[in-house]
């Protein structure tokens, strides 16, 4: 048998560097966050082949004397742990292996002065050996370079994937870094050319808008909250704004940027009934609550957390979301005034001047009729007296109308400056309804709109307490699942009850279901229980089973709303736009497609050339 020896000090490193340092992207993380907790108030990051030949990160922190920078290339070495409470981390990290296996696998260089130092050290590693330990020259703070990633290694450098993929890792990791921390500023340079460039001390919502979508300025909501010593703060796109994948979710935890499957369920169950199933919000959300609440240690590289309370921490985030979403009333996501110009002819092209020819032409062709009368041939000049004759009997009428006519349409004008809707002046294919506002044109989907509004009025009607009524099976029914599942719902007997689904622990592998939701009427038992036994084990809670519940109030306010092609009456009309005036989130139907478009004043002078 062979015998168990300790292996040398640079392949432990080596071995270390499997865990940290996957990929440029994990070893441009680890080096930023350094230089947050050193106290910088500007961080600048260069990358060259997106990160597999150069990775340069530029601080202004407190800077390490020459001491320091050696002992910061020992493994397990730290300044960000001050005693052994290893729970309570107040800091991005304190990996103390970070630098030793970054240095273990590329060639590092470390340059760092303190602001009260007159010179800095400089010394630098070449895959596990120290070559360069010499005084340099530059401004207090710390530079790091790494260069050559992997080089030496080439079974692992064969796996990277191309410097276009290694540079959006990069970015990504400097943006959820530069959301974190707004009052720092960020600059990120990629082979010369600069890609993020953000000021300090700059506002979360700005410096959230900037970094992830502008359009997060106007189609967003702010957050705040505060439930016990928890607080959620950030910025939520409205459900009308939102995308195909849910890589616009930013997600945060003590400063520290997380993917963790609890907070994106939470998320998924605030815009449960707002969204479609397969389009996804976009959010920037920050979680503060003490440290003793949160586990960071679950992952090698902290990206994601365990919570004491995993309970309470869903349900202030999903109150905090579906709060701040209904506090935006009837708002929708509008799209952009160019893109509904552009569906418009902005610049009619002239049609070319008739001559003489062309005009004798047209006016003495004959129609397509074999046998043409004789006044298909009357001059030109004849038909243009008409048309004058024509015009001037309209000007004529539009000059001697009543004057109550025009007092009439004058309190028409007053009347549409009360409501933000305005007053319906009309029906459109029986589908849109066309109202008249102090600010624009609106147009509503009236389908789209009274579904949202049959939906609010059954739950605020009590719906909900009617989904916790049971309906009894008349012979319960068996549903065979694997140990752990049966297990996991066993836990969720109680909570389950709430939503009116009964159930009793039946063998080792079987649950026995004794009545399901009233509301879900005749529905498959078994894929119902496998469902919530599937969420139960990705999200921890019966978050779909809240969901089948919403999705089955969002069918019957479907068939119970105003259908498309139906005609409607003026009065009908407006009462449907004030009904969603008073309605929140009416901005958007049940699928999250706007439910109105506005084009301002300004838009409709710019199609008449009038601006």
């Amino acid at each position: 048998m062979p015998t168990i020896r300790r292996l040398p000090e640079h392949l432990v490193n080596r071995i270390a560097a499997g865990e940290v340092v996957e990929r440029p992207a994990s070893a441009l993380k680890e080096l930023v966050e350094n230089a947050i907790d050193a106290g910088s108030t500007q961080i600048t990051v260069r990358l060259s082949a997106g990160g597999l030949d150069l990775i340069e990160v530029t601080d202004d922190g407190c800077g390490m004397v020459p001491d320091q920078i050696a002992l910061a290339l020992e493994r397990h070495a730290t300044s960000k742990l001050p005693d052994e409470h290893i729970e309570l981390v107040a800091t991005l990290g304190f990996r103390g292996e970070a630098l030793p296996s970054i240095g273990s696998v590329a060639r590092l260089t470390i340059e760092s002065r303190p602001h009260e130092a007159e010179e800095g050290w400089k010394r630098v590693v070449d895959h596990g050996i120290v070559t360069v330990d010499s005084p340099a020259a530059l401004p207090p703070g710390t530079r790091i370079r790494v260069e050559d990633l992997f080089g030496k290694v080439p079974a692992r450098r064969k796996f990277l994937r191309s410097a276009r993929s290694e540079y959006a890792a990069c970015q990504d990791v400097v943006r959820r870094l530069a959301m974190a921390r707004p009052d720092i500023g960020f600059v990120l340079e990629h082979d010369g050319r600069r890609a993020i460039a953000v000021q300090p001390r700059e506002e979360l919502a700005s410096r959230v808008a900037r970094l992830v979508a502008r359009e997060l300025a106007d189609d967003g909501v702010l957050i705040d909250a505060e439930r016990g010593s928890a607080r959620l703060t950030g910025v939520a796109g409205l459900p009308t704004y939102n995308r195909g994948v849910a890589d616009h979710q930013y997600l945060f935890v003590n400063g520290r940027p997380v993917k963790d499957r609890l907070l994106v369920g939470a998320v998924r169950g605030a815009y449960s009934d707002m969204l479609a199933r397969d389009r996804h919000a976009v959010l920037a959300l920050f979680l503060d609550i003490p440290p003793e609440e949160v586990d960071v240690n679950v992952h090698p590289a902290k990206t994601e957390v365990r919570f004491r309370d995993p309970a309470f921490i869903r349900g202030f985030l999903v109150g905090a979301l579906r709060h701040a979403l209904e506090s935006s009333g009837q708002r929708s996501a509008q799209p952009a005034s160019a893109a509904a110009m552009g569906m418009w002819q902005v610049e009619p092209v002239a049609a070319p001047a008739p001559s003489l020819g062309s005009l004798f032409a047209r006016e003495y062709a004959p129609s397509s009729s074999s046998s043409p009368s004789r006044s298909e041939f009357r001059p030109a000049a004849d038909r243009v007296s008409e048309t004058g004759a024509a015009w001037r009997s309209y000007e004529e009428q539009v000059i001697a109308q009543p004057s109550g006519r025009a007092e009439a349409a004058s309190e028409a004008a007053d009347e549409a400056l009360k409501y933000p809707l305005g007053v319906a002046r009309g029906q459109v294919a029986e589908t849109y309804i066309v109202a008249e506002a102090a600010d624009g044109l609106v147009i509503v989907d009236q389908h789209a709109a009274h579904e949202r509004l049959v939906l609010e009025r059954l739950k605020a009607a009590g719906a909900e307490d009617a989904m916790s009524r049971s309906q009894a099976l008349l012979l319960p029914e068996v549903v065979e699942l694997e140990e752990a599942a049966c297990d996991a719902l066993e836990e969720k007997i109680a909570d389950l009850a709430q939503f009116g689904l009964a159930l009793e622990r039946f063998g080792p592998g079987a649950m026995l279901v004794r009545a399901v939701p009233s509301v879900l009427g005749k529905s498959d038992v078994h894929a119902l229980v496998r469902d919530v036994a599937d969420d139960l084990a990705k999200n921890g809670d019966a978050l779909l089973l809240g969901e089948k519940l919403e999705l089955v109030l969002a069918t019957m306010a479907c068939h119970g709303s105003v259908r498309a092609g139906r005609s409607l009456s003026v009065a009908e009309m407006n009462a449907l736009l004030r009904e969603m005036e008073r309605t929140p989130r009416s901005g958007q139907c049940n699928h999250g497609r706007p439910t109105w478009v506005k084009l301002a004043h300004q838009d409709i002078e710019k199609l008449f050339g009038r601006k």
